[in-house]
C-alpha cells in the first residue's frame, strides 16, 4: 500500500513534535506493509497513491485535503489539536470544520481528543480513530545522564524544558515560576519560533536561564538531558500530550506538566500537573515533581502505535 504524506509547506522550518511524529510513522510503518512517500509539489503524482495523509490543520490546509477528495482518494487527517467549547473563538473554526468533515477519518492521539473534536465541530465520533503517541524505543533504554551536562558546561541541578520557544508552550511563565526556585537553573531546548517572545523570556530569565537550542531528535544527548534533568516541565497552554513528555517519562524523570490536553489520559497519577495560566501552579507542580518520585509511566513505541495506523489505513483501500 501506497500512502502520500502531505503536510503544510513551512512544517519542517521550526519542526516540532507533528514533524517527529511524521517522520516517525514513515521510519515504522513499512514494518507494516505500508510505503510511505512525501508529496514532491513539483511532481505530486497523486494517483500513484492509494491513500493520501495529511498532518496538521493549519490554515490553508482545507484546499489541498479538498483537492485530494476530489481526485477520488481516501484521505486521512492528523489533527494534533485541542478546541474545547472556551477556546473555539481562538480558530479559524469553519475552516477545521470543513477539512475534518472532508478526511475520511480524523487520527487523534487520545479518546479525549476525538471526544472533544466531535463535540465541538458537531462532527461524527466515528469519524475519528485513535492513535497513540509515542516514542522511538532507544529513549526506552537508559542513557547516561553526565554526557549533557559535559557537553553544555551545566554542572548545577536543573529544570528542563524542550519545546519551540513560542507563546503556546509557554516559557515566560515558566520563566517566572523559576524566580521561586533560585537553586535551579532553567535549560530550555528547542527552536524559537517567535523571536519578541524569546526577548522577553531571556529578560525575565536572566542568568538563570540557559538556552542549548534545538538538540537533534535522534541526538543521545536530548536522551542524556531527559535523564539528567531533576525536573522536565512542559507548562504549554495544552498538548496531545507532547512527545517531549513522552520521552522525559521514558528515561524516568520527574515530570510537573499542563493539565490541559489528553496529559491525563496518558500519565494517569505518575506525574505533577499543572494550570498553564497560573505561575504559582506551575513552581507548586515544579516543587511537587522535585519532592516525588520519577515518572513512572512507560509510553508505547511507535513500532507498536504504528500497527494502529496501518490498519486505519487497511479499513480504507478495501
Amino acid at each position: 500500500m501506497n500512502v502520500l504524506f502531505a503536510t503544510y509547506p513551512m512544517a519542517f522550518h521550526t519542526p516540532g513534535g507533528g514533524e517527529v511524529q511524521l517522520l516517525s510513522y514513515e521510519q515504522h510503518l513499512p514494518g507494516h506493509g505500508v510505503t510511505p512517500r512525501r508529496l514532491d509539489p513539483w511532481n505530486p503524482r497523486f494517483l500513484d497513491n492509494d491513500l493520501v495523509h495529511f498532518f496538521s490543520c493549519i490554515g490553508g490546509s482545507s484546499h489541498l485535503c479538498s483537492f485530494v477528495k476530489g481526485l477520488g482518494l481516501p484521505l486521512v487527517v492528523s489533527s494534533s489539536l485541542w478546541v474545547t467549547q472556551e477556546t473555539v473563538g481562538s480558530f479559524p473554526i469553519d475552516e477545521i470544520r470543513h477539512q475534518l468533515a472532508t478526511a475520511d477519518r480524523v487520527v487523534t492521539n487520545s479518546r479525549l481528543e476525538s471526544d472533544t473534536l466531535a463535540e465541538v465541530l458537531g462532527l461524527a465520533r466515528d469519524k475519528f480513530v485513535e492513535v497513540s503517541n509515542a516514542v522511538d524505543e532507544v529513549f526506552l533504554q537508559p542513557q547516561e545522564p553526565a554526557a549533557f551536562g559535559q557537553e553544555f558546561g551545566i554542572e548545577q541541578p536543573f529544570a528542563l524544558c524542550v519545546a519551540n520557544i513560542e507563546p503556546r508552550k509557554n516559557q515566560l511563565a515558566l520563566a517566572l515560576a523559576m524566580l521561586r526556585h533560585p537553586d535551579l537553573l532553567l535549560v530550555l531546548a528547542g527552536e524559537v519560533r517567535d523571536a519578541q517572545y524569546w526577548r522577553e523570556v531571556q529578560r525575565v530569565g536572566g542568568d538563570r536561564l540557559r538556552f542549548v537550542g534545538a538538540i537533534p531528535h535522534q541526538s543521545p544527548l536530548l536522551r542524556s538531558a531527559y535523564a539528567a534533568c531533576d525536573v522536565f516541565v512542559l507548562p504549554s497552554y495544552f498538548e496531545t500530550p507532547g512527545l517531549a513528555a513522552l520521552e522525559a517519562a521514558a528515561q524516568r524523570a520527574r515530570l510537573a506538566i499542563t493539565r490541559k490536553g489528553s496529559t491525563t489520559e496518558y500519565f494517569g497519577g505518575t506525574v505533577q500537573y499543572l494550570s498553564p495560566d497560573s505561575v504559582d501552579s506551575i513552581a507548586e507542580a515544579i516543587a511537587g515533581a522535585l519532592a516525588g518520585p520519577p515518572c513512572s509511566y512507560t509510553p508505547p513505541s511507535w513500532r507498536h502505535a504504528t500497527r494502529t495506523l496501518a490498519d486505519v489505513y487497511a479499513e480504507l483501500v478495501q
